[in-house]
């Protein structure tokens, strides 16, 4: 059984046990961001609230260290320890799966993630403190990849619960938008969860896990096109792609054009030079 009910991907590495140098430098810096955090808090109340935690005030007075650091900024220790938990748990064998770079690409598209669909979804006057970002790209690319593993399973002589990766992952997107519409003030952390769940998805299918998504079709539908442009002969490339686009330009207008024929049409000048 495939568990990403996908093709292989091209850009996964072997399944191998091997150091887990991103996840271990990720959680070391958590940490000490989490110990900076109390400091601040108990000997300069309200300095992480209002300078390093994401918002309007730091948006419109271009506090642009904000967008990093409020990725490092927890709501509570359990909050802190929530995200740890969950990010060293998955965090094991998604980075054995993708390879050091990819994990960390997955994880900073998460961060990244998380605050733009905050500021997209929420007032502008509340407050992110924006760690869950990405942890929950790690946990939707986990979901993505391994969709029919189980992440919990607890059983009792007449019991047993069994809860998949993909239900974990459906119930951490369900109680996030549910949050968003009853909790839209003061300082949050929630919202931060639907963006990064967007951006951990987005990561694995375009790495090539889970079902193809219309993003993966378009890039594969332009790879191919381009592939079969460069295969052509410049005077196959003029008969088949130019000469209909100039009998287009005649009849209706340059204006007539889409992008992906104006593009054909920039590509000219290099096929051409090739005669």
């Amino acid at each position: 059984m495939r568990l990403s009910r996908g093709k292989p991907s091209l850009f996964a590495q072997p399944w191998r046990e091997s150091r887990r140098v991103v996840l271990l430098a990720l959680i070391g810096l958590n940490v000490a961001s989490f110990v900076a955090q109390l400091f601040l808090d108990a000997f300069a109340p309200g300095f992480v609230r209002d300078y390093l935690a994401l918002s309007n005030r730091g948006v419109h007075e271009a506090y642009a260290w904000q967008f990093v650091t409020a990725t490092l900024v927890y709501g509570s220790p359990w909050h802190f320890l929530g995200n740890m938990l969950v990010l060293y748990i998955l965090g094991r064998d998604l980075e054995s799966i993708l390879g050091q770079r990819h994990f960390l690409y997955l994880f900073l598209s998460g961060a990244i993630g998380g605050e733009l669909g905050h500021l997209f979804l929420m007032p502008s006057e509340t407050i992110l403190y924006a760690a869950s970002g990405g942890v929950a790209a790690v946990l939707l690319a986990y979901a993505t990849i391994l969709p029919d593993l189980d992440l919990i399973a607890w059983g009792a002589s007449r019991f047993s619960l069994r809860l998949k990766a993909k239900h974990v992952a459906d119930a951490i997107l369900l109680l996030s938008l549910v949050m968003l519409a009853i909790d839209r003030n003061g300082v949050v952390i929630h919202s931060a969860i639907p963006g990064g769940l967007a951006a951990g998805w987005l990561y694995a299918n375009l790495l090539g896990f889970g079902h193809a998504s219309w993003v993966r079709r378009l890039l594969h539908r332009r790879r191919e096109a381009a592939e079969r442009v460069q295969r052509m002969t410049p005077a196959e490339f003029i008969e088949r792609e130019i000469d209909p686009l100039l009998d287009k330009i005649s009849r209706n207008g340059i204006q007539s054009l889409t992008r992906a024929e104006r593009r054909l049409l920039s590509q000219a000048r290099e096929k051409v030079g090739q005669v």
